[in-house]
């Protein structure tokens, strides 16, 4: 089984989390849209070129380099034409609308999460400036306190990370996701999987919605 997956879920829902856990099981790639875009601006194509002005301004990608992407990511020669679990994408119905003509899906899954646990989840995230290795002090804390595993450097907590601007952020996205959501339920793809259990019982739910139809 080679399953086309979509994973829905706020900011600190365990997308990344369980994105890979699943492209291991299935053997199929994990495609996420904000690793898409980085790789795009560092290769310097012409989508590269048009969203880096966009990301630069923390504004959202337009709909329609957003879809040009993933179409080439998805279509016929594409890395993800067998099969894939796509992370970060669709946000808008428009751009789920496009997806459909670009694939048929086995499957959404959408990972809820209450605000106070996303909040609890992002707070305790932290960054290494240096190497870029993320940490979570509840769920994957480093060896040694405050200090990268990897090379160090000091650990610090992104400003996107605070209490305050992480509620804002999981209001705006329960309201854009919404619509999203309710396209795929009323075409019988969409499956809700608490995402608040450990990772490991999450994962299981998440296979029996997507091997049990």
């Amino acid at each position: 089984m080679r399953p086309k997956v979509v994973l829905l879920g706020a900011p600190g829902a365990g997308k990344g989390t369980q994105a890979e856990l699943l492209a291991e099981k299935f053997g199929v790639p994990h495609i996420s849209t904000g690793d898409l875009l980085r790789e795009e601006v560092r290769q310097g194509t012409e989508l590269g070129r048009q969203a880096k002005g966009y990301m630069d301004r923390g504004e959202l990608v337009p709909d329609e380099l957003m879809i040009a992407m993933i179409k080439g990511c998805l279509g016929s020669g594409g890395r993800g034409r067998d099969g894939f679990i796509l992370d970060g994408f669709p946000r808008t119905v428009a751009q789920a609308e496009a997806l459909a003509e670009i694939v048929k899906l086995d499957r959404v899954i959408d990972l809820r999460l209450p605000e106070e646990e996303v909040v609890r989840r992002l707070s305790a995230r932290r960054v290494c400036p240096r190497c870029g290795k993320v940490y979570n002090l509840v769920l994957s804390p480093p060896k040694r306190e405050g200090l990268c595993d990897e090379c160090g450097s000091p650990l610090v907590q992104r400003e996107d990370d605070r209490p305050e601007v992480i509620r804002r952020r999981y209001r705006v996205y329960m309201e854009e996701s919404a619509p999203v959501a309710e396209f795929y339920r009323r075409r019988g793809l969409l499956r809700e999987v608490d995402g608040a259990r450990p990772v490991e019982e999450v994962h299981r739910a998440v296979l029996a919605a997507i091997e049990g139809g």
